[in-house]
């Protein structure tokens, strides 16, 4: 069976990890742990962690680690956010027992794919108050948002906490292939698979990573870096990168979506 490299992006030590075989990237501006992999040398755009996040990292194994000819199956994970074993009572687990629900080895099952993605969240369960509070230039646009929820899909979500207008704006930026589908999707469907997180084979991460990055350097040109503040949008191009991977994924490979689970508290 092929092997597993994952590796976890984090800013801040997460020591129940360091004597797994995940491999510990570092974005954070503190001085890097030891044997944790740094990314602000050779190709880099660490100068732009707080607007791309754990894209910091992605950018940089792209460009100085990966191998196209590798066998092993290449996945990402996130400080906070981990993939878990299928089947897994995700209330019971803590800090003190994740170890033993981590997924650290490919399933036999995958053979029969070419990328694994996260478990989808819905959006479309949101209360009338935050509606109206964010969302209100949608409503005056089209008040039948309050009443169908069919309309509260992720391009209402993306408005109402990254931006209004900025998705539609990174849209127009897609290639043409792209441009009719990617609107289609995030205005037609309600749920997305979060966390900038997948497992894939080298040569769909190579694909994906050109297209991914190639797409979000043009919307930086478009929207800027200066003008991105506070939670909602500073880490814009992190936004829009996930809500582009469950579209590209689910377009262009043959995917499973998988386990996952967030620790807060560690």
């Amino acid at each position: 069976m092929n092997k597993l490299k994952l590796y976890c992006t984090t800013n801040k030590p997460v020591n129940f990890l360091e004597n797994t075989n995940i491999n510990l990237a570092w974005v954070g501006l503190d001085k890097k742990p030891q044997n944790y992999i740094g990314c602000d040398n050779k190709d880099n755009i660490f100068y732009k962690e707080k607007y791309y996040s754990e894209l910091t990292f992605q950018y940089w194994y792209w460009k100085n680690l990966f191998n196209i000819n590798d066998n092993s199956w290449i996945g990402f994970c996130q400080k906070r956010r981990f993939w878990i074993k299928e089947n897994t009572n995700i209330d019971k687990i803590d800090k003190n027992n994740i170890n033993k629900h981590l997924l650290l080895e490919p399933l036999k099952e995958w053979k029969n794919y070419d990328s694994i993605i996260c478990k989808p969240i819905v959006v479309s369960e949101v209360k009338t108050m935050k509606l109206i509070k964010r969302g209100w230039k949608n409503l005056i646009k089209d008040p039948s948002i309050l009443f169908n929820n069919k309309k509260k899909n992720i391009a209402l979500h993306f408005d109402m906490h990254h931006g209004y207008g900025n998705l539609d704006l990174a849209i127009n930026e897609l290639k043409n292939e792209d441009k009719e589908d990617f609107y289609n999707f995030v205005y037609n469907e309600n749920s997305f698979n979060p966390h900038i997180m997948f497992i894939a084979r080298p040569k769909i991460l190579d694909k994906w990573f050109a297209v991914l990055f190639e797409w979000l350097f043009k919307c930086e040109k478009k929207i800027g870096l200066e003008k991105l503040k506070g939670y909602d949008t500073t880490r814009l191009y992190a936004y829009l990168a996930e809500r582009y991977l469950s579209f590209w994924f689910k377009k262009y490979t043959n995917y499973k979506e998988h386990s996952w689970l967030q620790l807060d508290n560690f």
